[in-house]
C-alpha cells in the first residue's frame, strides 16, 4: 500500500509534486507510510473508524431513510499546511473578517457602501437574510460576527482561492478536535517530529471571547450554548463545545425573559444569563421579532438584547455578509473599508442579476457551477459538467424565473490528498474551513476542518452528500 503507483491526475495534490516527490512537509509522514505493513495502514484506519463511533462522533442527516445519526467518515491521512502558507491564509482571513464586520455593520446603520454605488442597494433589499428588525442594533464593541468558517479551496494553479463565508452558525470544529485526538494516536511519532500547532485551545479561546462581550459592568458572565436541540444536524457539536467550555447547553425553552433580563431555569430556580452562543439561525430567535411560529427561540430576547442586557454570538443580522450573491462583491468591500486588495482572491463569480452575465451564464451551463443565494450544504446547485442536458434545462428556467438568487462559477479543478480507498491510496479532492474568533482581537485556529469527497471524481465535500474530513497539520 505505498505511492508508487499514485497517480495526481493532474491536480495540484497537497501530498506530492508532480514527480512523485513528497512535499517538504510531508517527507516525515510519507517515510512512515511507506515503511508500514498494508494490514498495519489498515488496522489503524479501522481503530480510528472504531473510535469515532465510540466517542459518539455524529452529524444528523434530515429525510434520510437509513437512520437519522451518521457517522462523520474519516481518513488519517492528514491535509499539511506549512508555516508560510498559513501566515498568508491567516492574514487573508483576519482582513477579510475585519471588512465583513464593517460592512454588516454599515447595513444596519448609515449603509454608506450602497449610498457610495459600491454594492447594489436592490441586491440588500432583496436578501432574504437582511432582517429589518436589527436595523440600528449595536452589538458590544461593535463587533456582529465573532464566529465564522470561511470555505477555502486552492485549485489547479496551487492559490488558495475563498469559496464562500458562513458568519451564522458555522459547524464543524468539534471534528477538528477529535480528528485531532485520533491522529495523535494514530501516528504519534510522526504527529510529535512533524512540530504540529495545536488546536485544543480552541474551546478557551472561545470562551475567552464569549466572556469578552458580555455586557458592561458584568464581571464573572453567565455563558450558554443555545441549541435547537437533539434533532439539529450538529447537535454533537453544539453539546460537545458547551462540555468543552463548562459552560450549560440550553434550549429555547430552558430560557425566560423575566425582569428585562434573560435567565434559564435551574434545579435552583431562574439564574441570569449574560452571553448566548446561539447556535440557532437568527429568524427563530425570538417569536416576538421574527417568525411567530418559532419553537426554538425566546420570547422577548431581542428587547433584552437591544437593551444592552444579553449579549448573542453572533450578533443576530451578521447572515447578510453570508448571501451567495453578496460574496461576489467581498473584494471591493474590502477595498471599501480597508483601502488594500484582498489577501485572498474569490473564485471569479457571474452574478445572474446582470443581464449580461446570465446570458453568459445560461449559454454555458455545461462548464459552469451554479449556486443558489441562500442554500447550503451542497443543496441548490448544479455542476454542470457533471449535469444531464435535462438537469441544465431546468436550472436555466430557474436562473431565468428568479435571476436574484443565484450565480455561477467556473468549474475548480480542487486539490487533492491521497485518501485510502480498499487497500491503496487514491487522490480525493479537499476543501478547507479554517475558523476565525473574533472578540478583544481576531485569532484564526492553525488549522480547520479539511473536508474530503469520498465518491470518485466528486468535488462535493459536504457531510449531508457523503464528505469526510482529514485532520489538518498547520506546521510550525
Amino acid at each position: 500500500m505505498h505511492f508508487e503507483a499514485y497517480d495526481t491526475g493532474g491536480y495540484y495534490d497537497e501530498m506530492f509534486e508532480a514527480r512523485g516527490r513528497p512535499r517538504a512537509g510531508y517527507e516525515l509522514l510519507t517515510k512512515k507510510l511507506e515503511s508500514m505493513a498494508e494490514q498495519d495502514i489498515l488496522r489503524r484506519q479501522l481503530a480510528a473508524e472504531r473510535a469515532l463511533l465510540d466517542m459518539g462522533i455524529t452529524f444528523n442527516v434530515y429525510g434520510s431513510e437509513h437512520g437519522t445519526e451518521k457517522i462523520f467518515p474519516f481518513d488519517i491521512v492528514p491535509r499539511v499546511v506549512e508555516a508560510a502558507e498559513w501566515t498568508t491564509i491567516e492574514r487573508g482571513l483576519k482582513q477579510r473578517i475585519h471588512a465583513l464586520n464593517l460592512f454588516v455593520d454599515d447595513m444596519y446603520h448609515g449603509q454608506r457602501v450602497l449610498s457610495d454605488g459600491v454594492v447594489p442597494r436592490e441586491l440588500v433589499a432583496s436578501a432574504k437574510s437582511y432582517l429589518q428588525p436589527c436595523q440600528g442594533l449595536r452589538p458590544p464593541k461593535g463587533i456582529w460576527c465573532h464566529v465564522v468558517g470561511t470555505d477555502l479551496v486552492r485549485d489547479r494553479d496551487g492559490q488558495y482561492y475563498v469559496l464562500e463565508d458562513n458568519l451564522r452558525c458555522p459547524s464543524g470544529v468539534s471534528y477538528v478536535l477529535e480528528n485531532r485526538e485520533l491522529m495523535k494516536r494514530t501516528f504519534p511519532q510522526v504527529f510529535e517530529a512533524s512540530r504540529v500547532r495545536p488546536v485544543e485551545i480552541y474551546p478557551g479561546k472561545l470562551l475567552e471571547m464569549l466572556q469578552s462581550i458580555a455586557p458592561a459592568g458584568v464581571e464573572n458572565p453567565t455563558c450558554v450554548v443555545l441549541t435547537p436541540g437533539v434533532y439539529n444536524s450538529a447537535y454533537f457539536e453544539h453539546s460537545f463545545l458547551a462540555q468543552q467550555m463548562g459552560i450549560e447547553l440550553v434550549e429555547g425553552r430552558d430560557l425566560v425573559v423575566r425582569n428585562g433580563e434573560v435567565a434559564m431555569r435551574t434545579t435552583q430556580g431562574l439564574r441570569r444569563v449574560d452571553v448566548i452562543y446561539r447556535r440557532i439561525d437568527d429568524v427563530f430567535l425570538d417569536p416576538k421579532t421574527f417568525r411567530p411560529d418559532s419553537l426554538l427561540g425566546v420570547e422577548g430576547l431581542m428587547d433584552v438584547y437591544r437593551a444592552g442586557r444579553v449579549s448573542m454570538a453572533n450578533a443576530p443580522g451578521t447572515g447578510i455578509a453570508d448571501d451567495k450573491v453578496l460574496y461576489a462583491y467581498v473584494p471591493k468591500i474590502i477595498r471599501y473599508y480597508l483601502g488594500e486588495d484582498a489577501i485572498l482572491p474569490n473564485v471569479p463569480t457571474y452574478v445572474c442579476r446582470d443581464d449580461k452575465e446570465r446570458a453568459y451564464v445560461v449559454a454555458n451551463l455545461d462548464k459552469l457551477v451554479v449556486k443558489a443565494a441562500n442554500e447550503s450544504g451542497g443543496y441548490g446547485m448544479l455542476i454542470g459538467p457533471h449535469a444531464t442536458v435535462a438537469e441544465r434545462e431546468t436550472f436555466a428556467g430557474l436562473i431565468e424565473a428568479d435571476p436574484r438568487n443565484y450565480i455561477a462559477q467556473p468549474m475548480l479543478g480542487l486539490s487533492r490528498v491521497p485518501t485510502i480507498v480498499g487497500d491503496h491510496f487514491e487522490g480525493r479532492h479537499v476543501d478547507l474551513r479554517p475558523y476565525v474568533l473574533y472578540g478583544e482581537d481576531i485569532y484564526v485556529l492553525p488549522g480547520g476542518l479539511t473536508r474530503v469527497a469520498l465518491k470518485a471524481g466528486s468535488c462535493v465535500v459536504n457531510s449531508s452528500q457523503g464528505g469526510g474530513s482529514k485532520d489538518t497539520w498547520v506546521l510550525c
